[in-house]
């Protein structure tokens, strides 16, 4: 299994150009089930969890054709089988999200739990209790779950918890439902309304994307009528900012949405880095002195809990005491030993939460990538570290960055892939 071996210490200095959003991309694979014709998907991102999904629509007879640069045509109305790979499905989170289009196209979809990053308990109640409110049978056979509907009818669906993966993939359900469907306390991240907009000129019914009720009125059927161009990766931008912000010489992001991510970059600020901003371009480069900053995770547009990894090891650089405080998923913490084997200076005090205190000097030193976000972090502890580190299971890694060595290589990172 490939791994990366980093020396670190070194400026960087140059552009660097945000990819498509992995979480936008993904859903937009899953939606091509609901189209009468091919669907054409650009600007997506290289990346494993693209390969997996497009894996597991063609386990169902549908073909994922790579048509050009970062353009993908999908002939979704080709498939002819609702039952989910199992060993696809496994590795990849985001195989949940293919449920709603099956399940409004066959009236049926089997699948196993859904795998993905291991950050603590993420169960599927959610959705299984949703379907069943739309008037699906829910069952469990032989290690997978099956949902049986002749066809699924508008309901009121109100979210015990808002989850941006459960909104997209009861709205993709209810765009082909009969009747109104009302979803309640619905999650607002960007790459749902950017959804919508692509469904609703493809002929669905759907209005408030991007508040916290969301209604879709049924259709027959959509039909394909110009791309879906994929969104900037609002991730990635803030994981380069927070990179910028450790070794940044006027470091350039390019093709961004500041926009997406203006709590984060207010954090970023009082955490003394300063930066210049565009409509779709940050500037920014670190500063001489860090200052301590309490983070608070939180459903959008709130401080992503995406970003709460590489921000901590942000806050290591950073004097005086911070507290982070991660309130979406209990085992997202779990990378912090890791960290004060490095030389990090962070008091666990329960699962949700740890106080960092800093500047510490970091040492290189061997780790293994836990999952994508916190393996990205590893990626930047290791640049800023005295001597080298090496990185193990960057599979993981590669799950939601494009060639991200070469990409920070570029950079001046002094970052190699060892096969």
């Amino acid at each position: 299994m490939a791994k990366f071996l980093i020396h670190g210490g070194k400026k960087l200095k140059g552009e660097i150009e945000v990819k498509g959003a992995k979480n936008a991309a993904l859903k937009a694979f899953a939606a091509s089930l609901l189209f009468q014709e091919p669907i054409v998907i650009k600007n997506v991102p290289l990346i494993e969890d693209i390969f997996r999904i497009s894996e597991l629509l063609e386990a169902l007879s549908v073909k994922a054709e790579k048509i050009g640069d970062r353009t993908f045509k999908i002939s979704g109305n080709q498939a002819n089988s609702y039952v989910l790979k199992p060993e696809i499905s496994k590795a990849i989170r985001a195989s949940i999200v293919l449920t709603g289009p099956l399940l409004a196209r066959f009236g049926k979809a089997i699948f196993p739990h859904p795998g993905g990053c291991v950050i603590g308990e993420r169960p599927i109640d959610i959705f299984l209790d949703a379907f069943h409110e739309m008037g699906a049978k829910v069952a469990e056979k032989d290690g997978s779950y099956v949902l049986e509907a002749e066809r699924l009818r508008g309901a009121e669906i109100v979210f015990k918890n808002i989850s941006a993966t459960a909104t997209e993939t009861l709205m993709m359900a209810a765009v082909l439902a009969k009747g109104k469907t009302i979803l309640c306390n619905a999650a607002c991240e960007p790459e749902i309304p950017y959804l919508a907009n692509f469904l609703n000129v493809s002929g669905a019914r759907i209005s408030g994307a991007g508040t916290h009720t969301i209604s879709i009125i049924g259709v027959k059927n959509l039909h394909s009528k110009k791309p879906f161009i994929t969104m900037p990766d609002r991730i990635e931008t803030g994981n380069f900012a927070v990179l910028a912000g450790l070794l940044g010489d006027n470091i350039i992001i390019k093709n961004c949405e500041p926009a997406h991510i203006m709590i984060f970059l207010k954090h970023l600020r009082l955490a003394g880095v300063n930066y210049e901003k565009g409509t779709n371009w940050l500037k920014i480069s670190a500063p001489g002195r860090l200052q301590a900053v309490d983070i608070r995770t939180k459903e959008y547009p709130g401080f992503a809990t995406d970003l709460q990894a590489p921000f901590t090891v942000l806050l290591t650089q950073a004097e005086g005491k911070s507290l982070v405080h991660e309130t979406i998923f209990e085992g997202r913490l779990n990378y912090i030993n890791d960290l004060n084997r490095m030389g990090a200076s962070i008091t666990i005090c329960d699962p949700h939460r740890v106080i960092v205190e800093g500047p510490s000097s970091l040492r290189g030193r061997e780790t293994e990538s836990p999952d994508l976000r916190a393996g990205l972090a590893f990626v930047f502890a290791g640049l800023i570290a005295e001597g080298d580190s090496i990185i193990h299971n960057v599979y993981h890694i590669d799950r939601g960055y494009e060639r991200i060595e070469e990409r920070l290589q570029r950079l001046g990172a002094d970052i190699r892939r060892i096969k």
